[in-house]
């Protein structure tokens, strides 16, 4: 199994591993101490040797930090995770705070007072969030006061060892273009900019210009490590020679000069010495970063990571690696779902649903010789009211059944050399109470009015998010997450700068992969989610228009549960969509199954609904 469903949450040290790090305070000169859930890297999936919130707080999800004062401690947290944190942390201990509404910056500027001496780890921030909390402790006649060393490390008295993950070749069928050819152009950015040199410092951007991949932290198979370009072209990559063997080194050493992570600080003051200018993303680079080149007399210069956006648009070879690794993990989830249907009500649980999953992927991966890798993040596995949990993590202490008249939720994905997946679907156990058909047909309403969408140029993430809400805003529902996030090319799940949210900037261009994934969530009663990856078309004629329009292609073939489609509140331009979209099921799936009971289930399951 990729995943484990061990109790990883420890509330009830949350009081004493509190006070120990409170105990650290006076002799830092600090009243207050920002715990993030990152490492010096910034990715969103970090080592065991990284998880300092969950250590403290025992919150596991993916996203938050906590701020501990001398008389409170508040653990930030997005609408995903509202409920998972109630369940989690000592509410004698921690009390919630809004990661978005009121995040630190705010939360300080609002409650601490005058003088507040705030201390941070200077590699666990990034440059955009020092200024925000700077500014705001300005504001207070408080101080920002980088520490030299974490003191939550210092009372983690088990921290495990950092890892020493093996670093394997990206093929070029799969990559679709070279290592060589993506220094270069990112050299020519750098070039352009009038710098000297760009640090890569997000791990997926070094896995993406070198064609490598790793295995360091969990489902996310990039190596942790940081790269510098040069305008000139010259290249090193800062990688641990433990995570290579002779051939990659020999690979790498062809594209780069191949330095022990050590070293990094050391060549950042050389090239800081000469008085060059460095260009670092403020968004993913730590605030240290930048601290270290003003201090040997270089300039930092703000700007986008140049690897993230030729990353975000995948060319043929990587949307054709997509597509196929999206047809093999259809053909796993229809297998899945077909034993699923054929399974007396009450009989499988929230975790024997995941263990049959992970063995269909894994089955259909070695049948169509192209193994499951890992899986792209823990499966969410939710069993009626636990639907709700918008990332819930199924454990032993939490399992339970899947009952006759509720819906159960399956959120997962796979990892494989040619592609990265990730879908959600919501199926009926038994008859489920009309109400709940109702939000099934809002939400699969919103997620067919992005499938169809056509946009001009120029149209953003945060143009398109109401077309996914509306049907559910009519019907007095919302969902507390964005609509979409990007996807890497066997790389991470959670891929940016593109996304379908409300706070979604970035415009959206030809290539880029997305998730389209509306949902409903009442706590304590049931939650909805349907989700297909899709990718941007580039712009075609609509009609008799006078301008063309961008739109998506789908990538993810799987039935979606009629059971729990309401016709009535459906438009026939929708049913046709949905119909259509079972047809190419059926078709593009049907010769993937490994048997003829499976396809018949497929055939029922994918019947037109008109």
């Amino acid at each position: 199994m990729f995943q484990s469903f061990d109790v990883t949450s420890t509330p009830s040290f949350g009081r004493s591993r509190v006070a120990a790090l409170r105990g650290r305070f006076a002799a830092l000169g600090v009243d207050g101490f920002l715990v993030p859930r990152a490492d010096e890297y910034q990715g969103e999936y970090v080592p065991a040797s990284a998880e300092r919130l969950a250590w403290l707080t025992g919150f596991t999800g993916s996203a938050g930090c906590c701020l501990v004062t001398m008389r409170e401690a508040v653990v930030f947290v997005d609408g995903r995770y509202v409920t998972q944190l109630a369940a989690q942390v000592d509410g004698d201990v921690f009390s919630p705070g809004d990661l978005v509404g009121e995040p630190p910056h705010l939360w300080l500027e609002r409650h601490a007072p005058k003088g507040f001496r705030l201390g941070v780890d200077p590699w666990m921030q990034t440059s955009a969030e020092v200024e925000k909390l700077e500014t705001a402790l300005k504001r207070i006649d408080g101080m920002l006061v980088p520490l030299d060393d974490n003191p939550l490390d210092a009372v983690w008295t088990d921290r495990p060892a950092p890892p020493l993950g093996r670093v394997l070749i990206q093929p070029l069928e799969h990559a679709g273009a070279s290592a060589r050819d993506k220094i270069a152009a990112i050299a020519a950015a750098v070039a352009e900019k009038n710098v000297a040199a760009v640090i890569l410092s997000d791990p997926s951007s070094v896995a993406w210009t070198f064609n490598i991949r790793g295995a360091d932290v969990p489902h996310t198979p990039h190596p942790l490590s940081r790269a510098l370009i040069r305008a000139d072209g010259s290249a090193a990559i800062f990688l641990d020679k433990r995570k290579t063997g002779i051939e990659q080194e020999a690979y790498l050493t062809q594209l780069a000069d191949m330095l022990p992570p050590g070293q990094f600080d050391e060549e950042m003051r050389a090239l800081s010495r000469q008085g060059a200018t460095i260009l670092i993303d403020p968004d993913v680079a730590p605030q240290a970063l930048a601290s270290l080149i003003r201090s040997e007399g270089g300039t930092p210069v703000q700007a986008p990571d140049p690897a993230r956006l030729p990353r975000a648009c995948k060319n043929a070879a990587e949307i054709a690696g997509s597509a196929r690794a999206h047809l093999q993990d259809g053909a796993a989830m229809v297998e899945f779902l077909a034993w699923l249907d054929a399974q007396p009500h009450g009989t499988v649980s929230e975790i024997a649903a995941v263990r049959r999953l992970e063995a269909a992927r894994t089955a259909v991966g070695a049948r169509m010789q192209n193994p499951l890798r890992d899986i792209s993040f823990d499966t969410i596995s939710g069993a009626g009211s636990n639907a709700a949990i918008i990332h819930y993590r199924v454990t032993t202490e939490t399992d339970r059944p899947l009952e006759a008249g509720t819906m159960f939720l399956v959120d997962s994905g796979g990892q494989y050399l040619n592609g990265t997946t990730d879908i959600t679907r919501t199926v009926a156990i038994g008859a489920v109470p009309d109400e709940q058909r109702r939000f099934f047909t809002r939400v699969l309403k919103g997620m067919i009015a992005i499938s169809t969408a056509r946009f001009p140029k120029g149209t953003r993430g945060i143009d398109l998010d109401p077309l996914a809400r509306i049907a559910l805003w009519k019907g007095g529902g919302d969902y507390a997450h964005g609509t979409g996030h990007g996807v890497g090319s066997y790389l991470s799940v959670h891929e940016g700068p593109q996304r379908i949210s409300r706070a979604a900037m970035q415009e959206l261009l030809p290539g880029m992969i997305l998730s389209n994934e509306p949902g409903y969530y009442r706590p304590g009663a049931f939650g909805i989610r349907i989700e297909n990856l899709i990718h941007v078309l580039g712009p075609e004629p609509v009609g008799d228009g006078d301008q063309p329009m961008l739109g998506f292609g789908t990538l993810t073939f799987c039935p979606i549960d009629t059971r729990l489609v309401v016709a009535e509140l459906m438009t026939p331009e929708e049913i046709a969509w949905l119909d259509a979209y079972h047809a190419e099921t059926r078709e593009k799936i049907a010769p993937l199954l490994a048997n003829d009971e499976t396809r018949d289930w497929l055939t029922r399951a994918t019947a037109p609904l008109s």
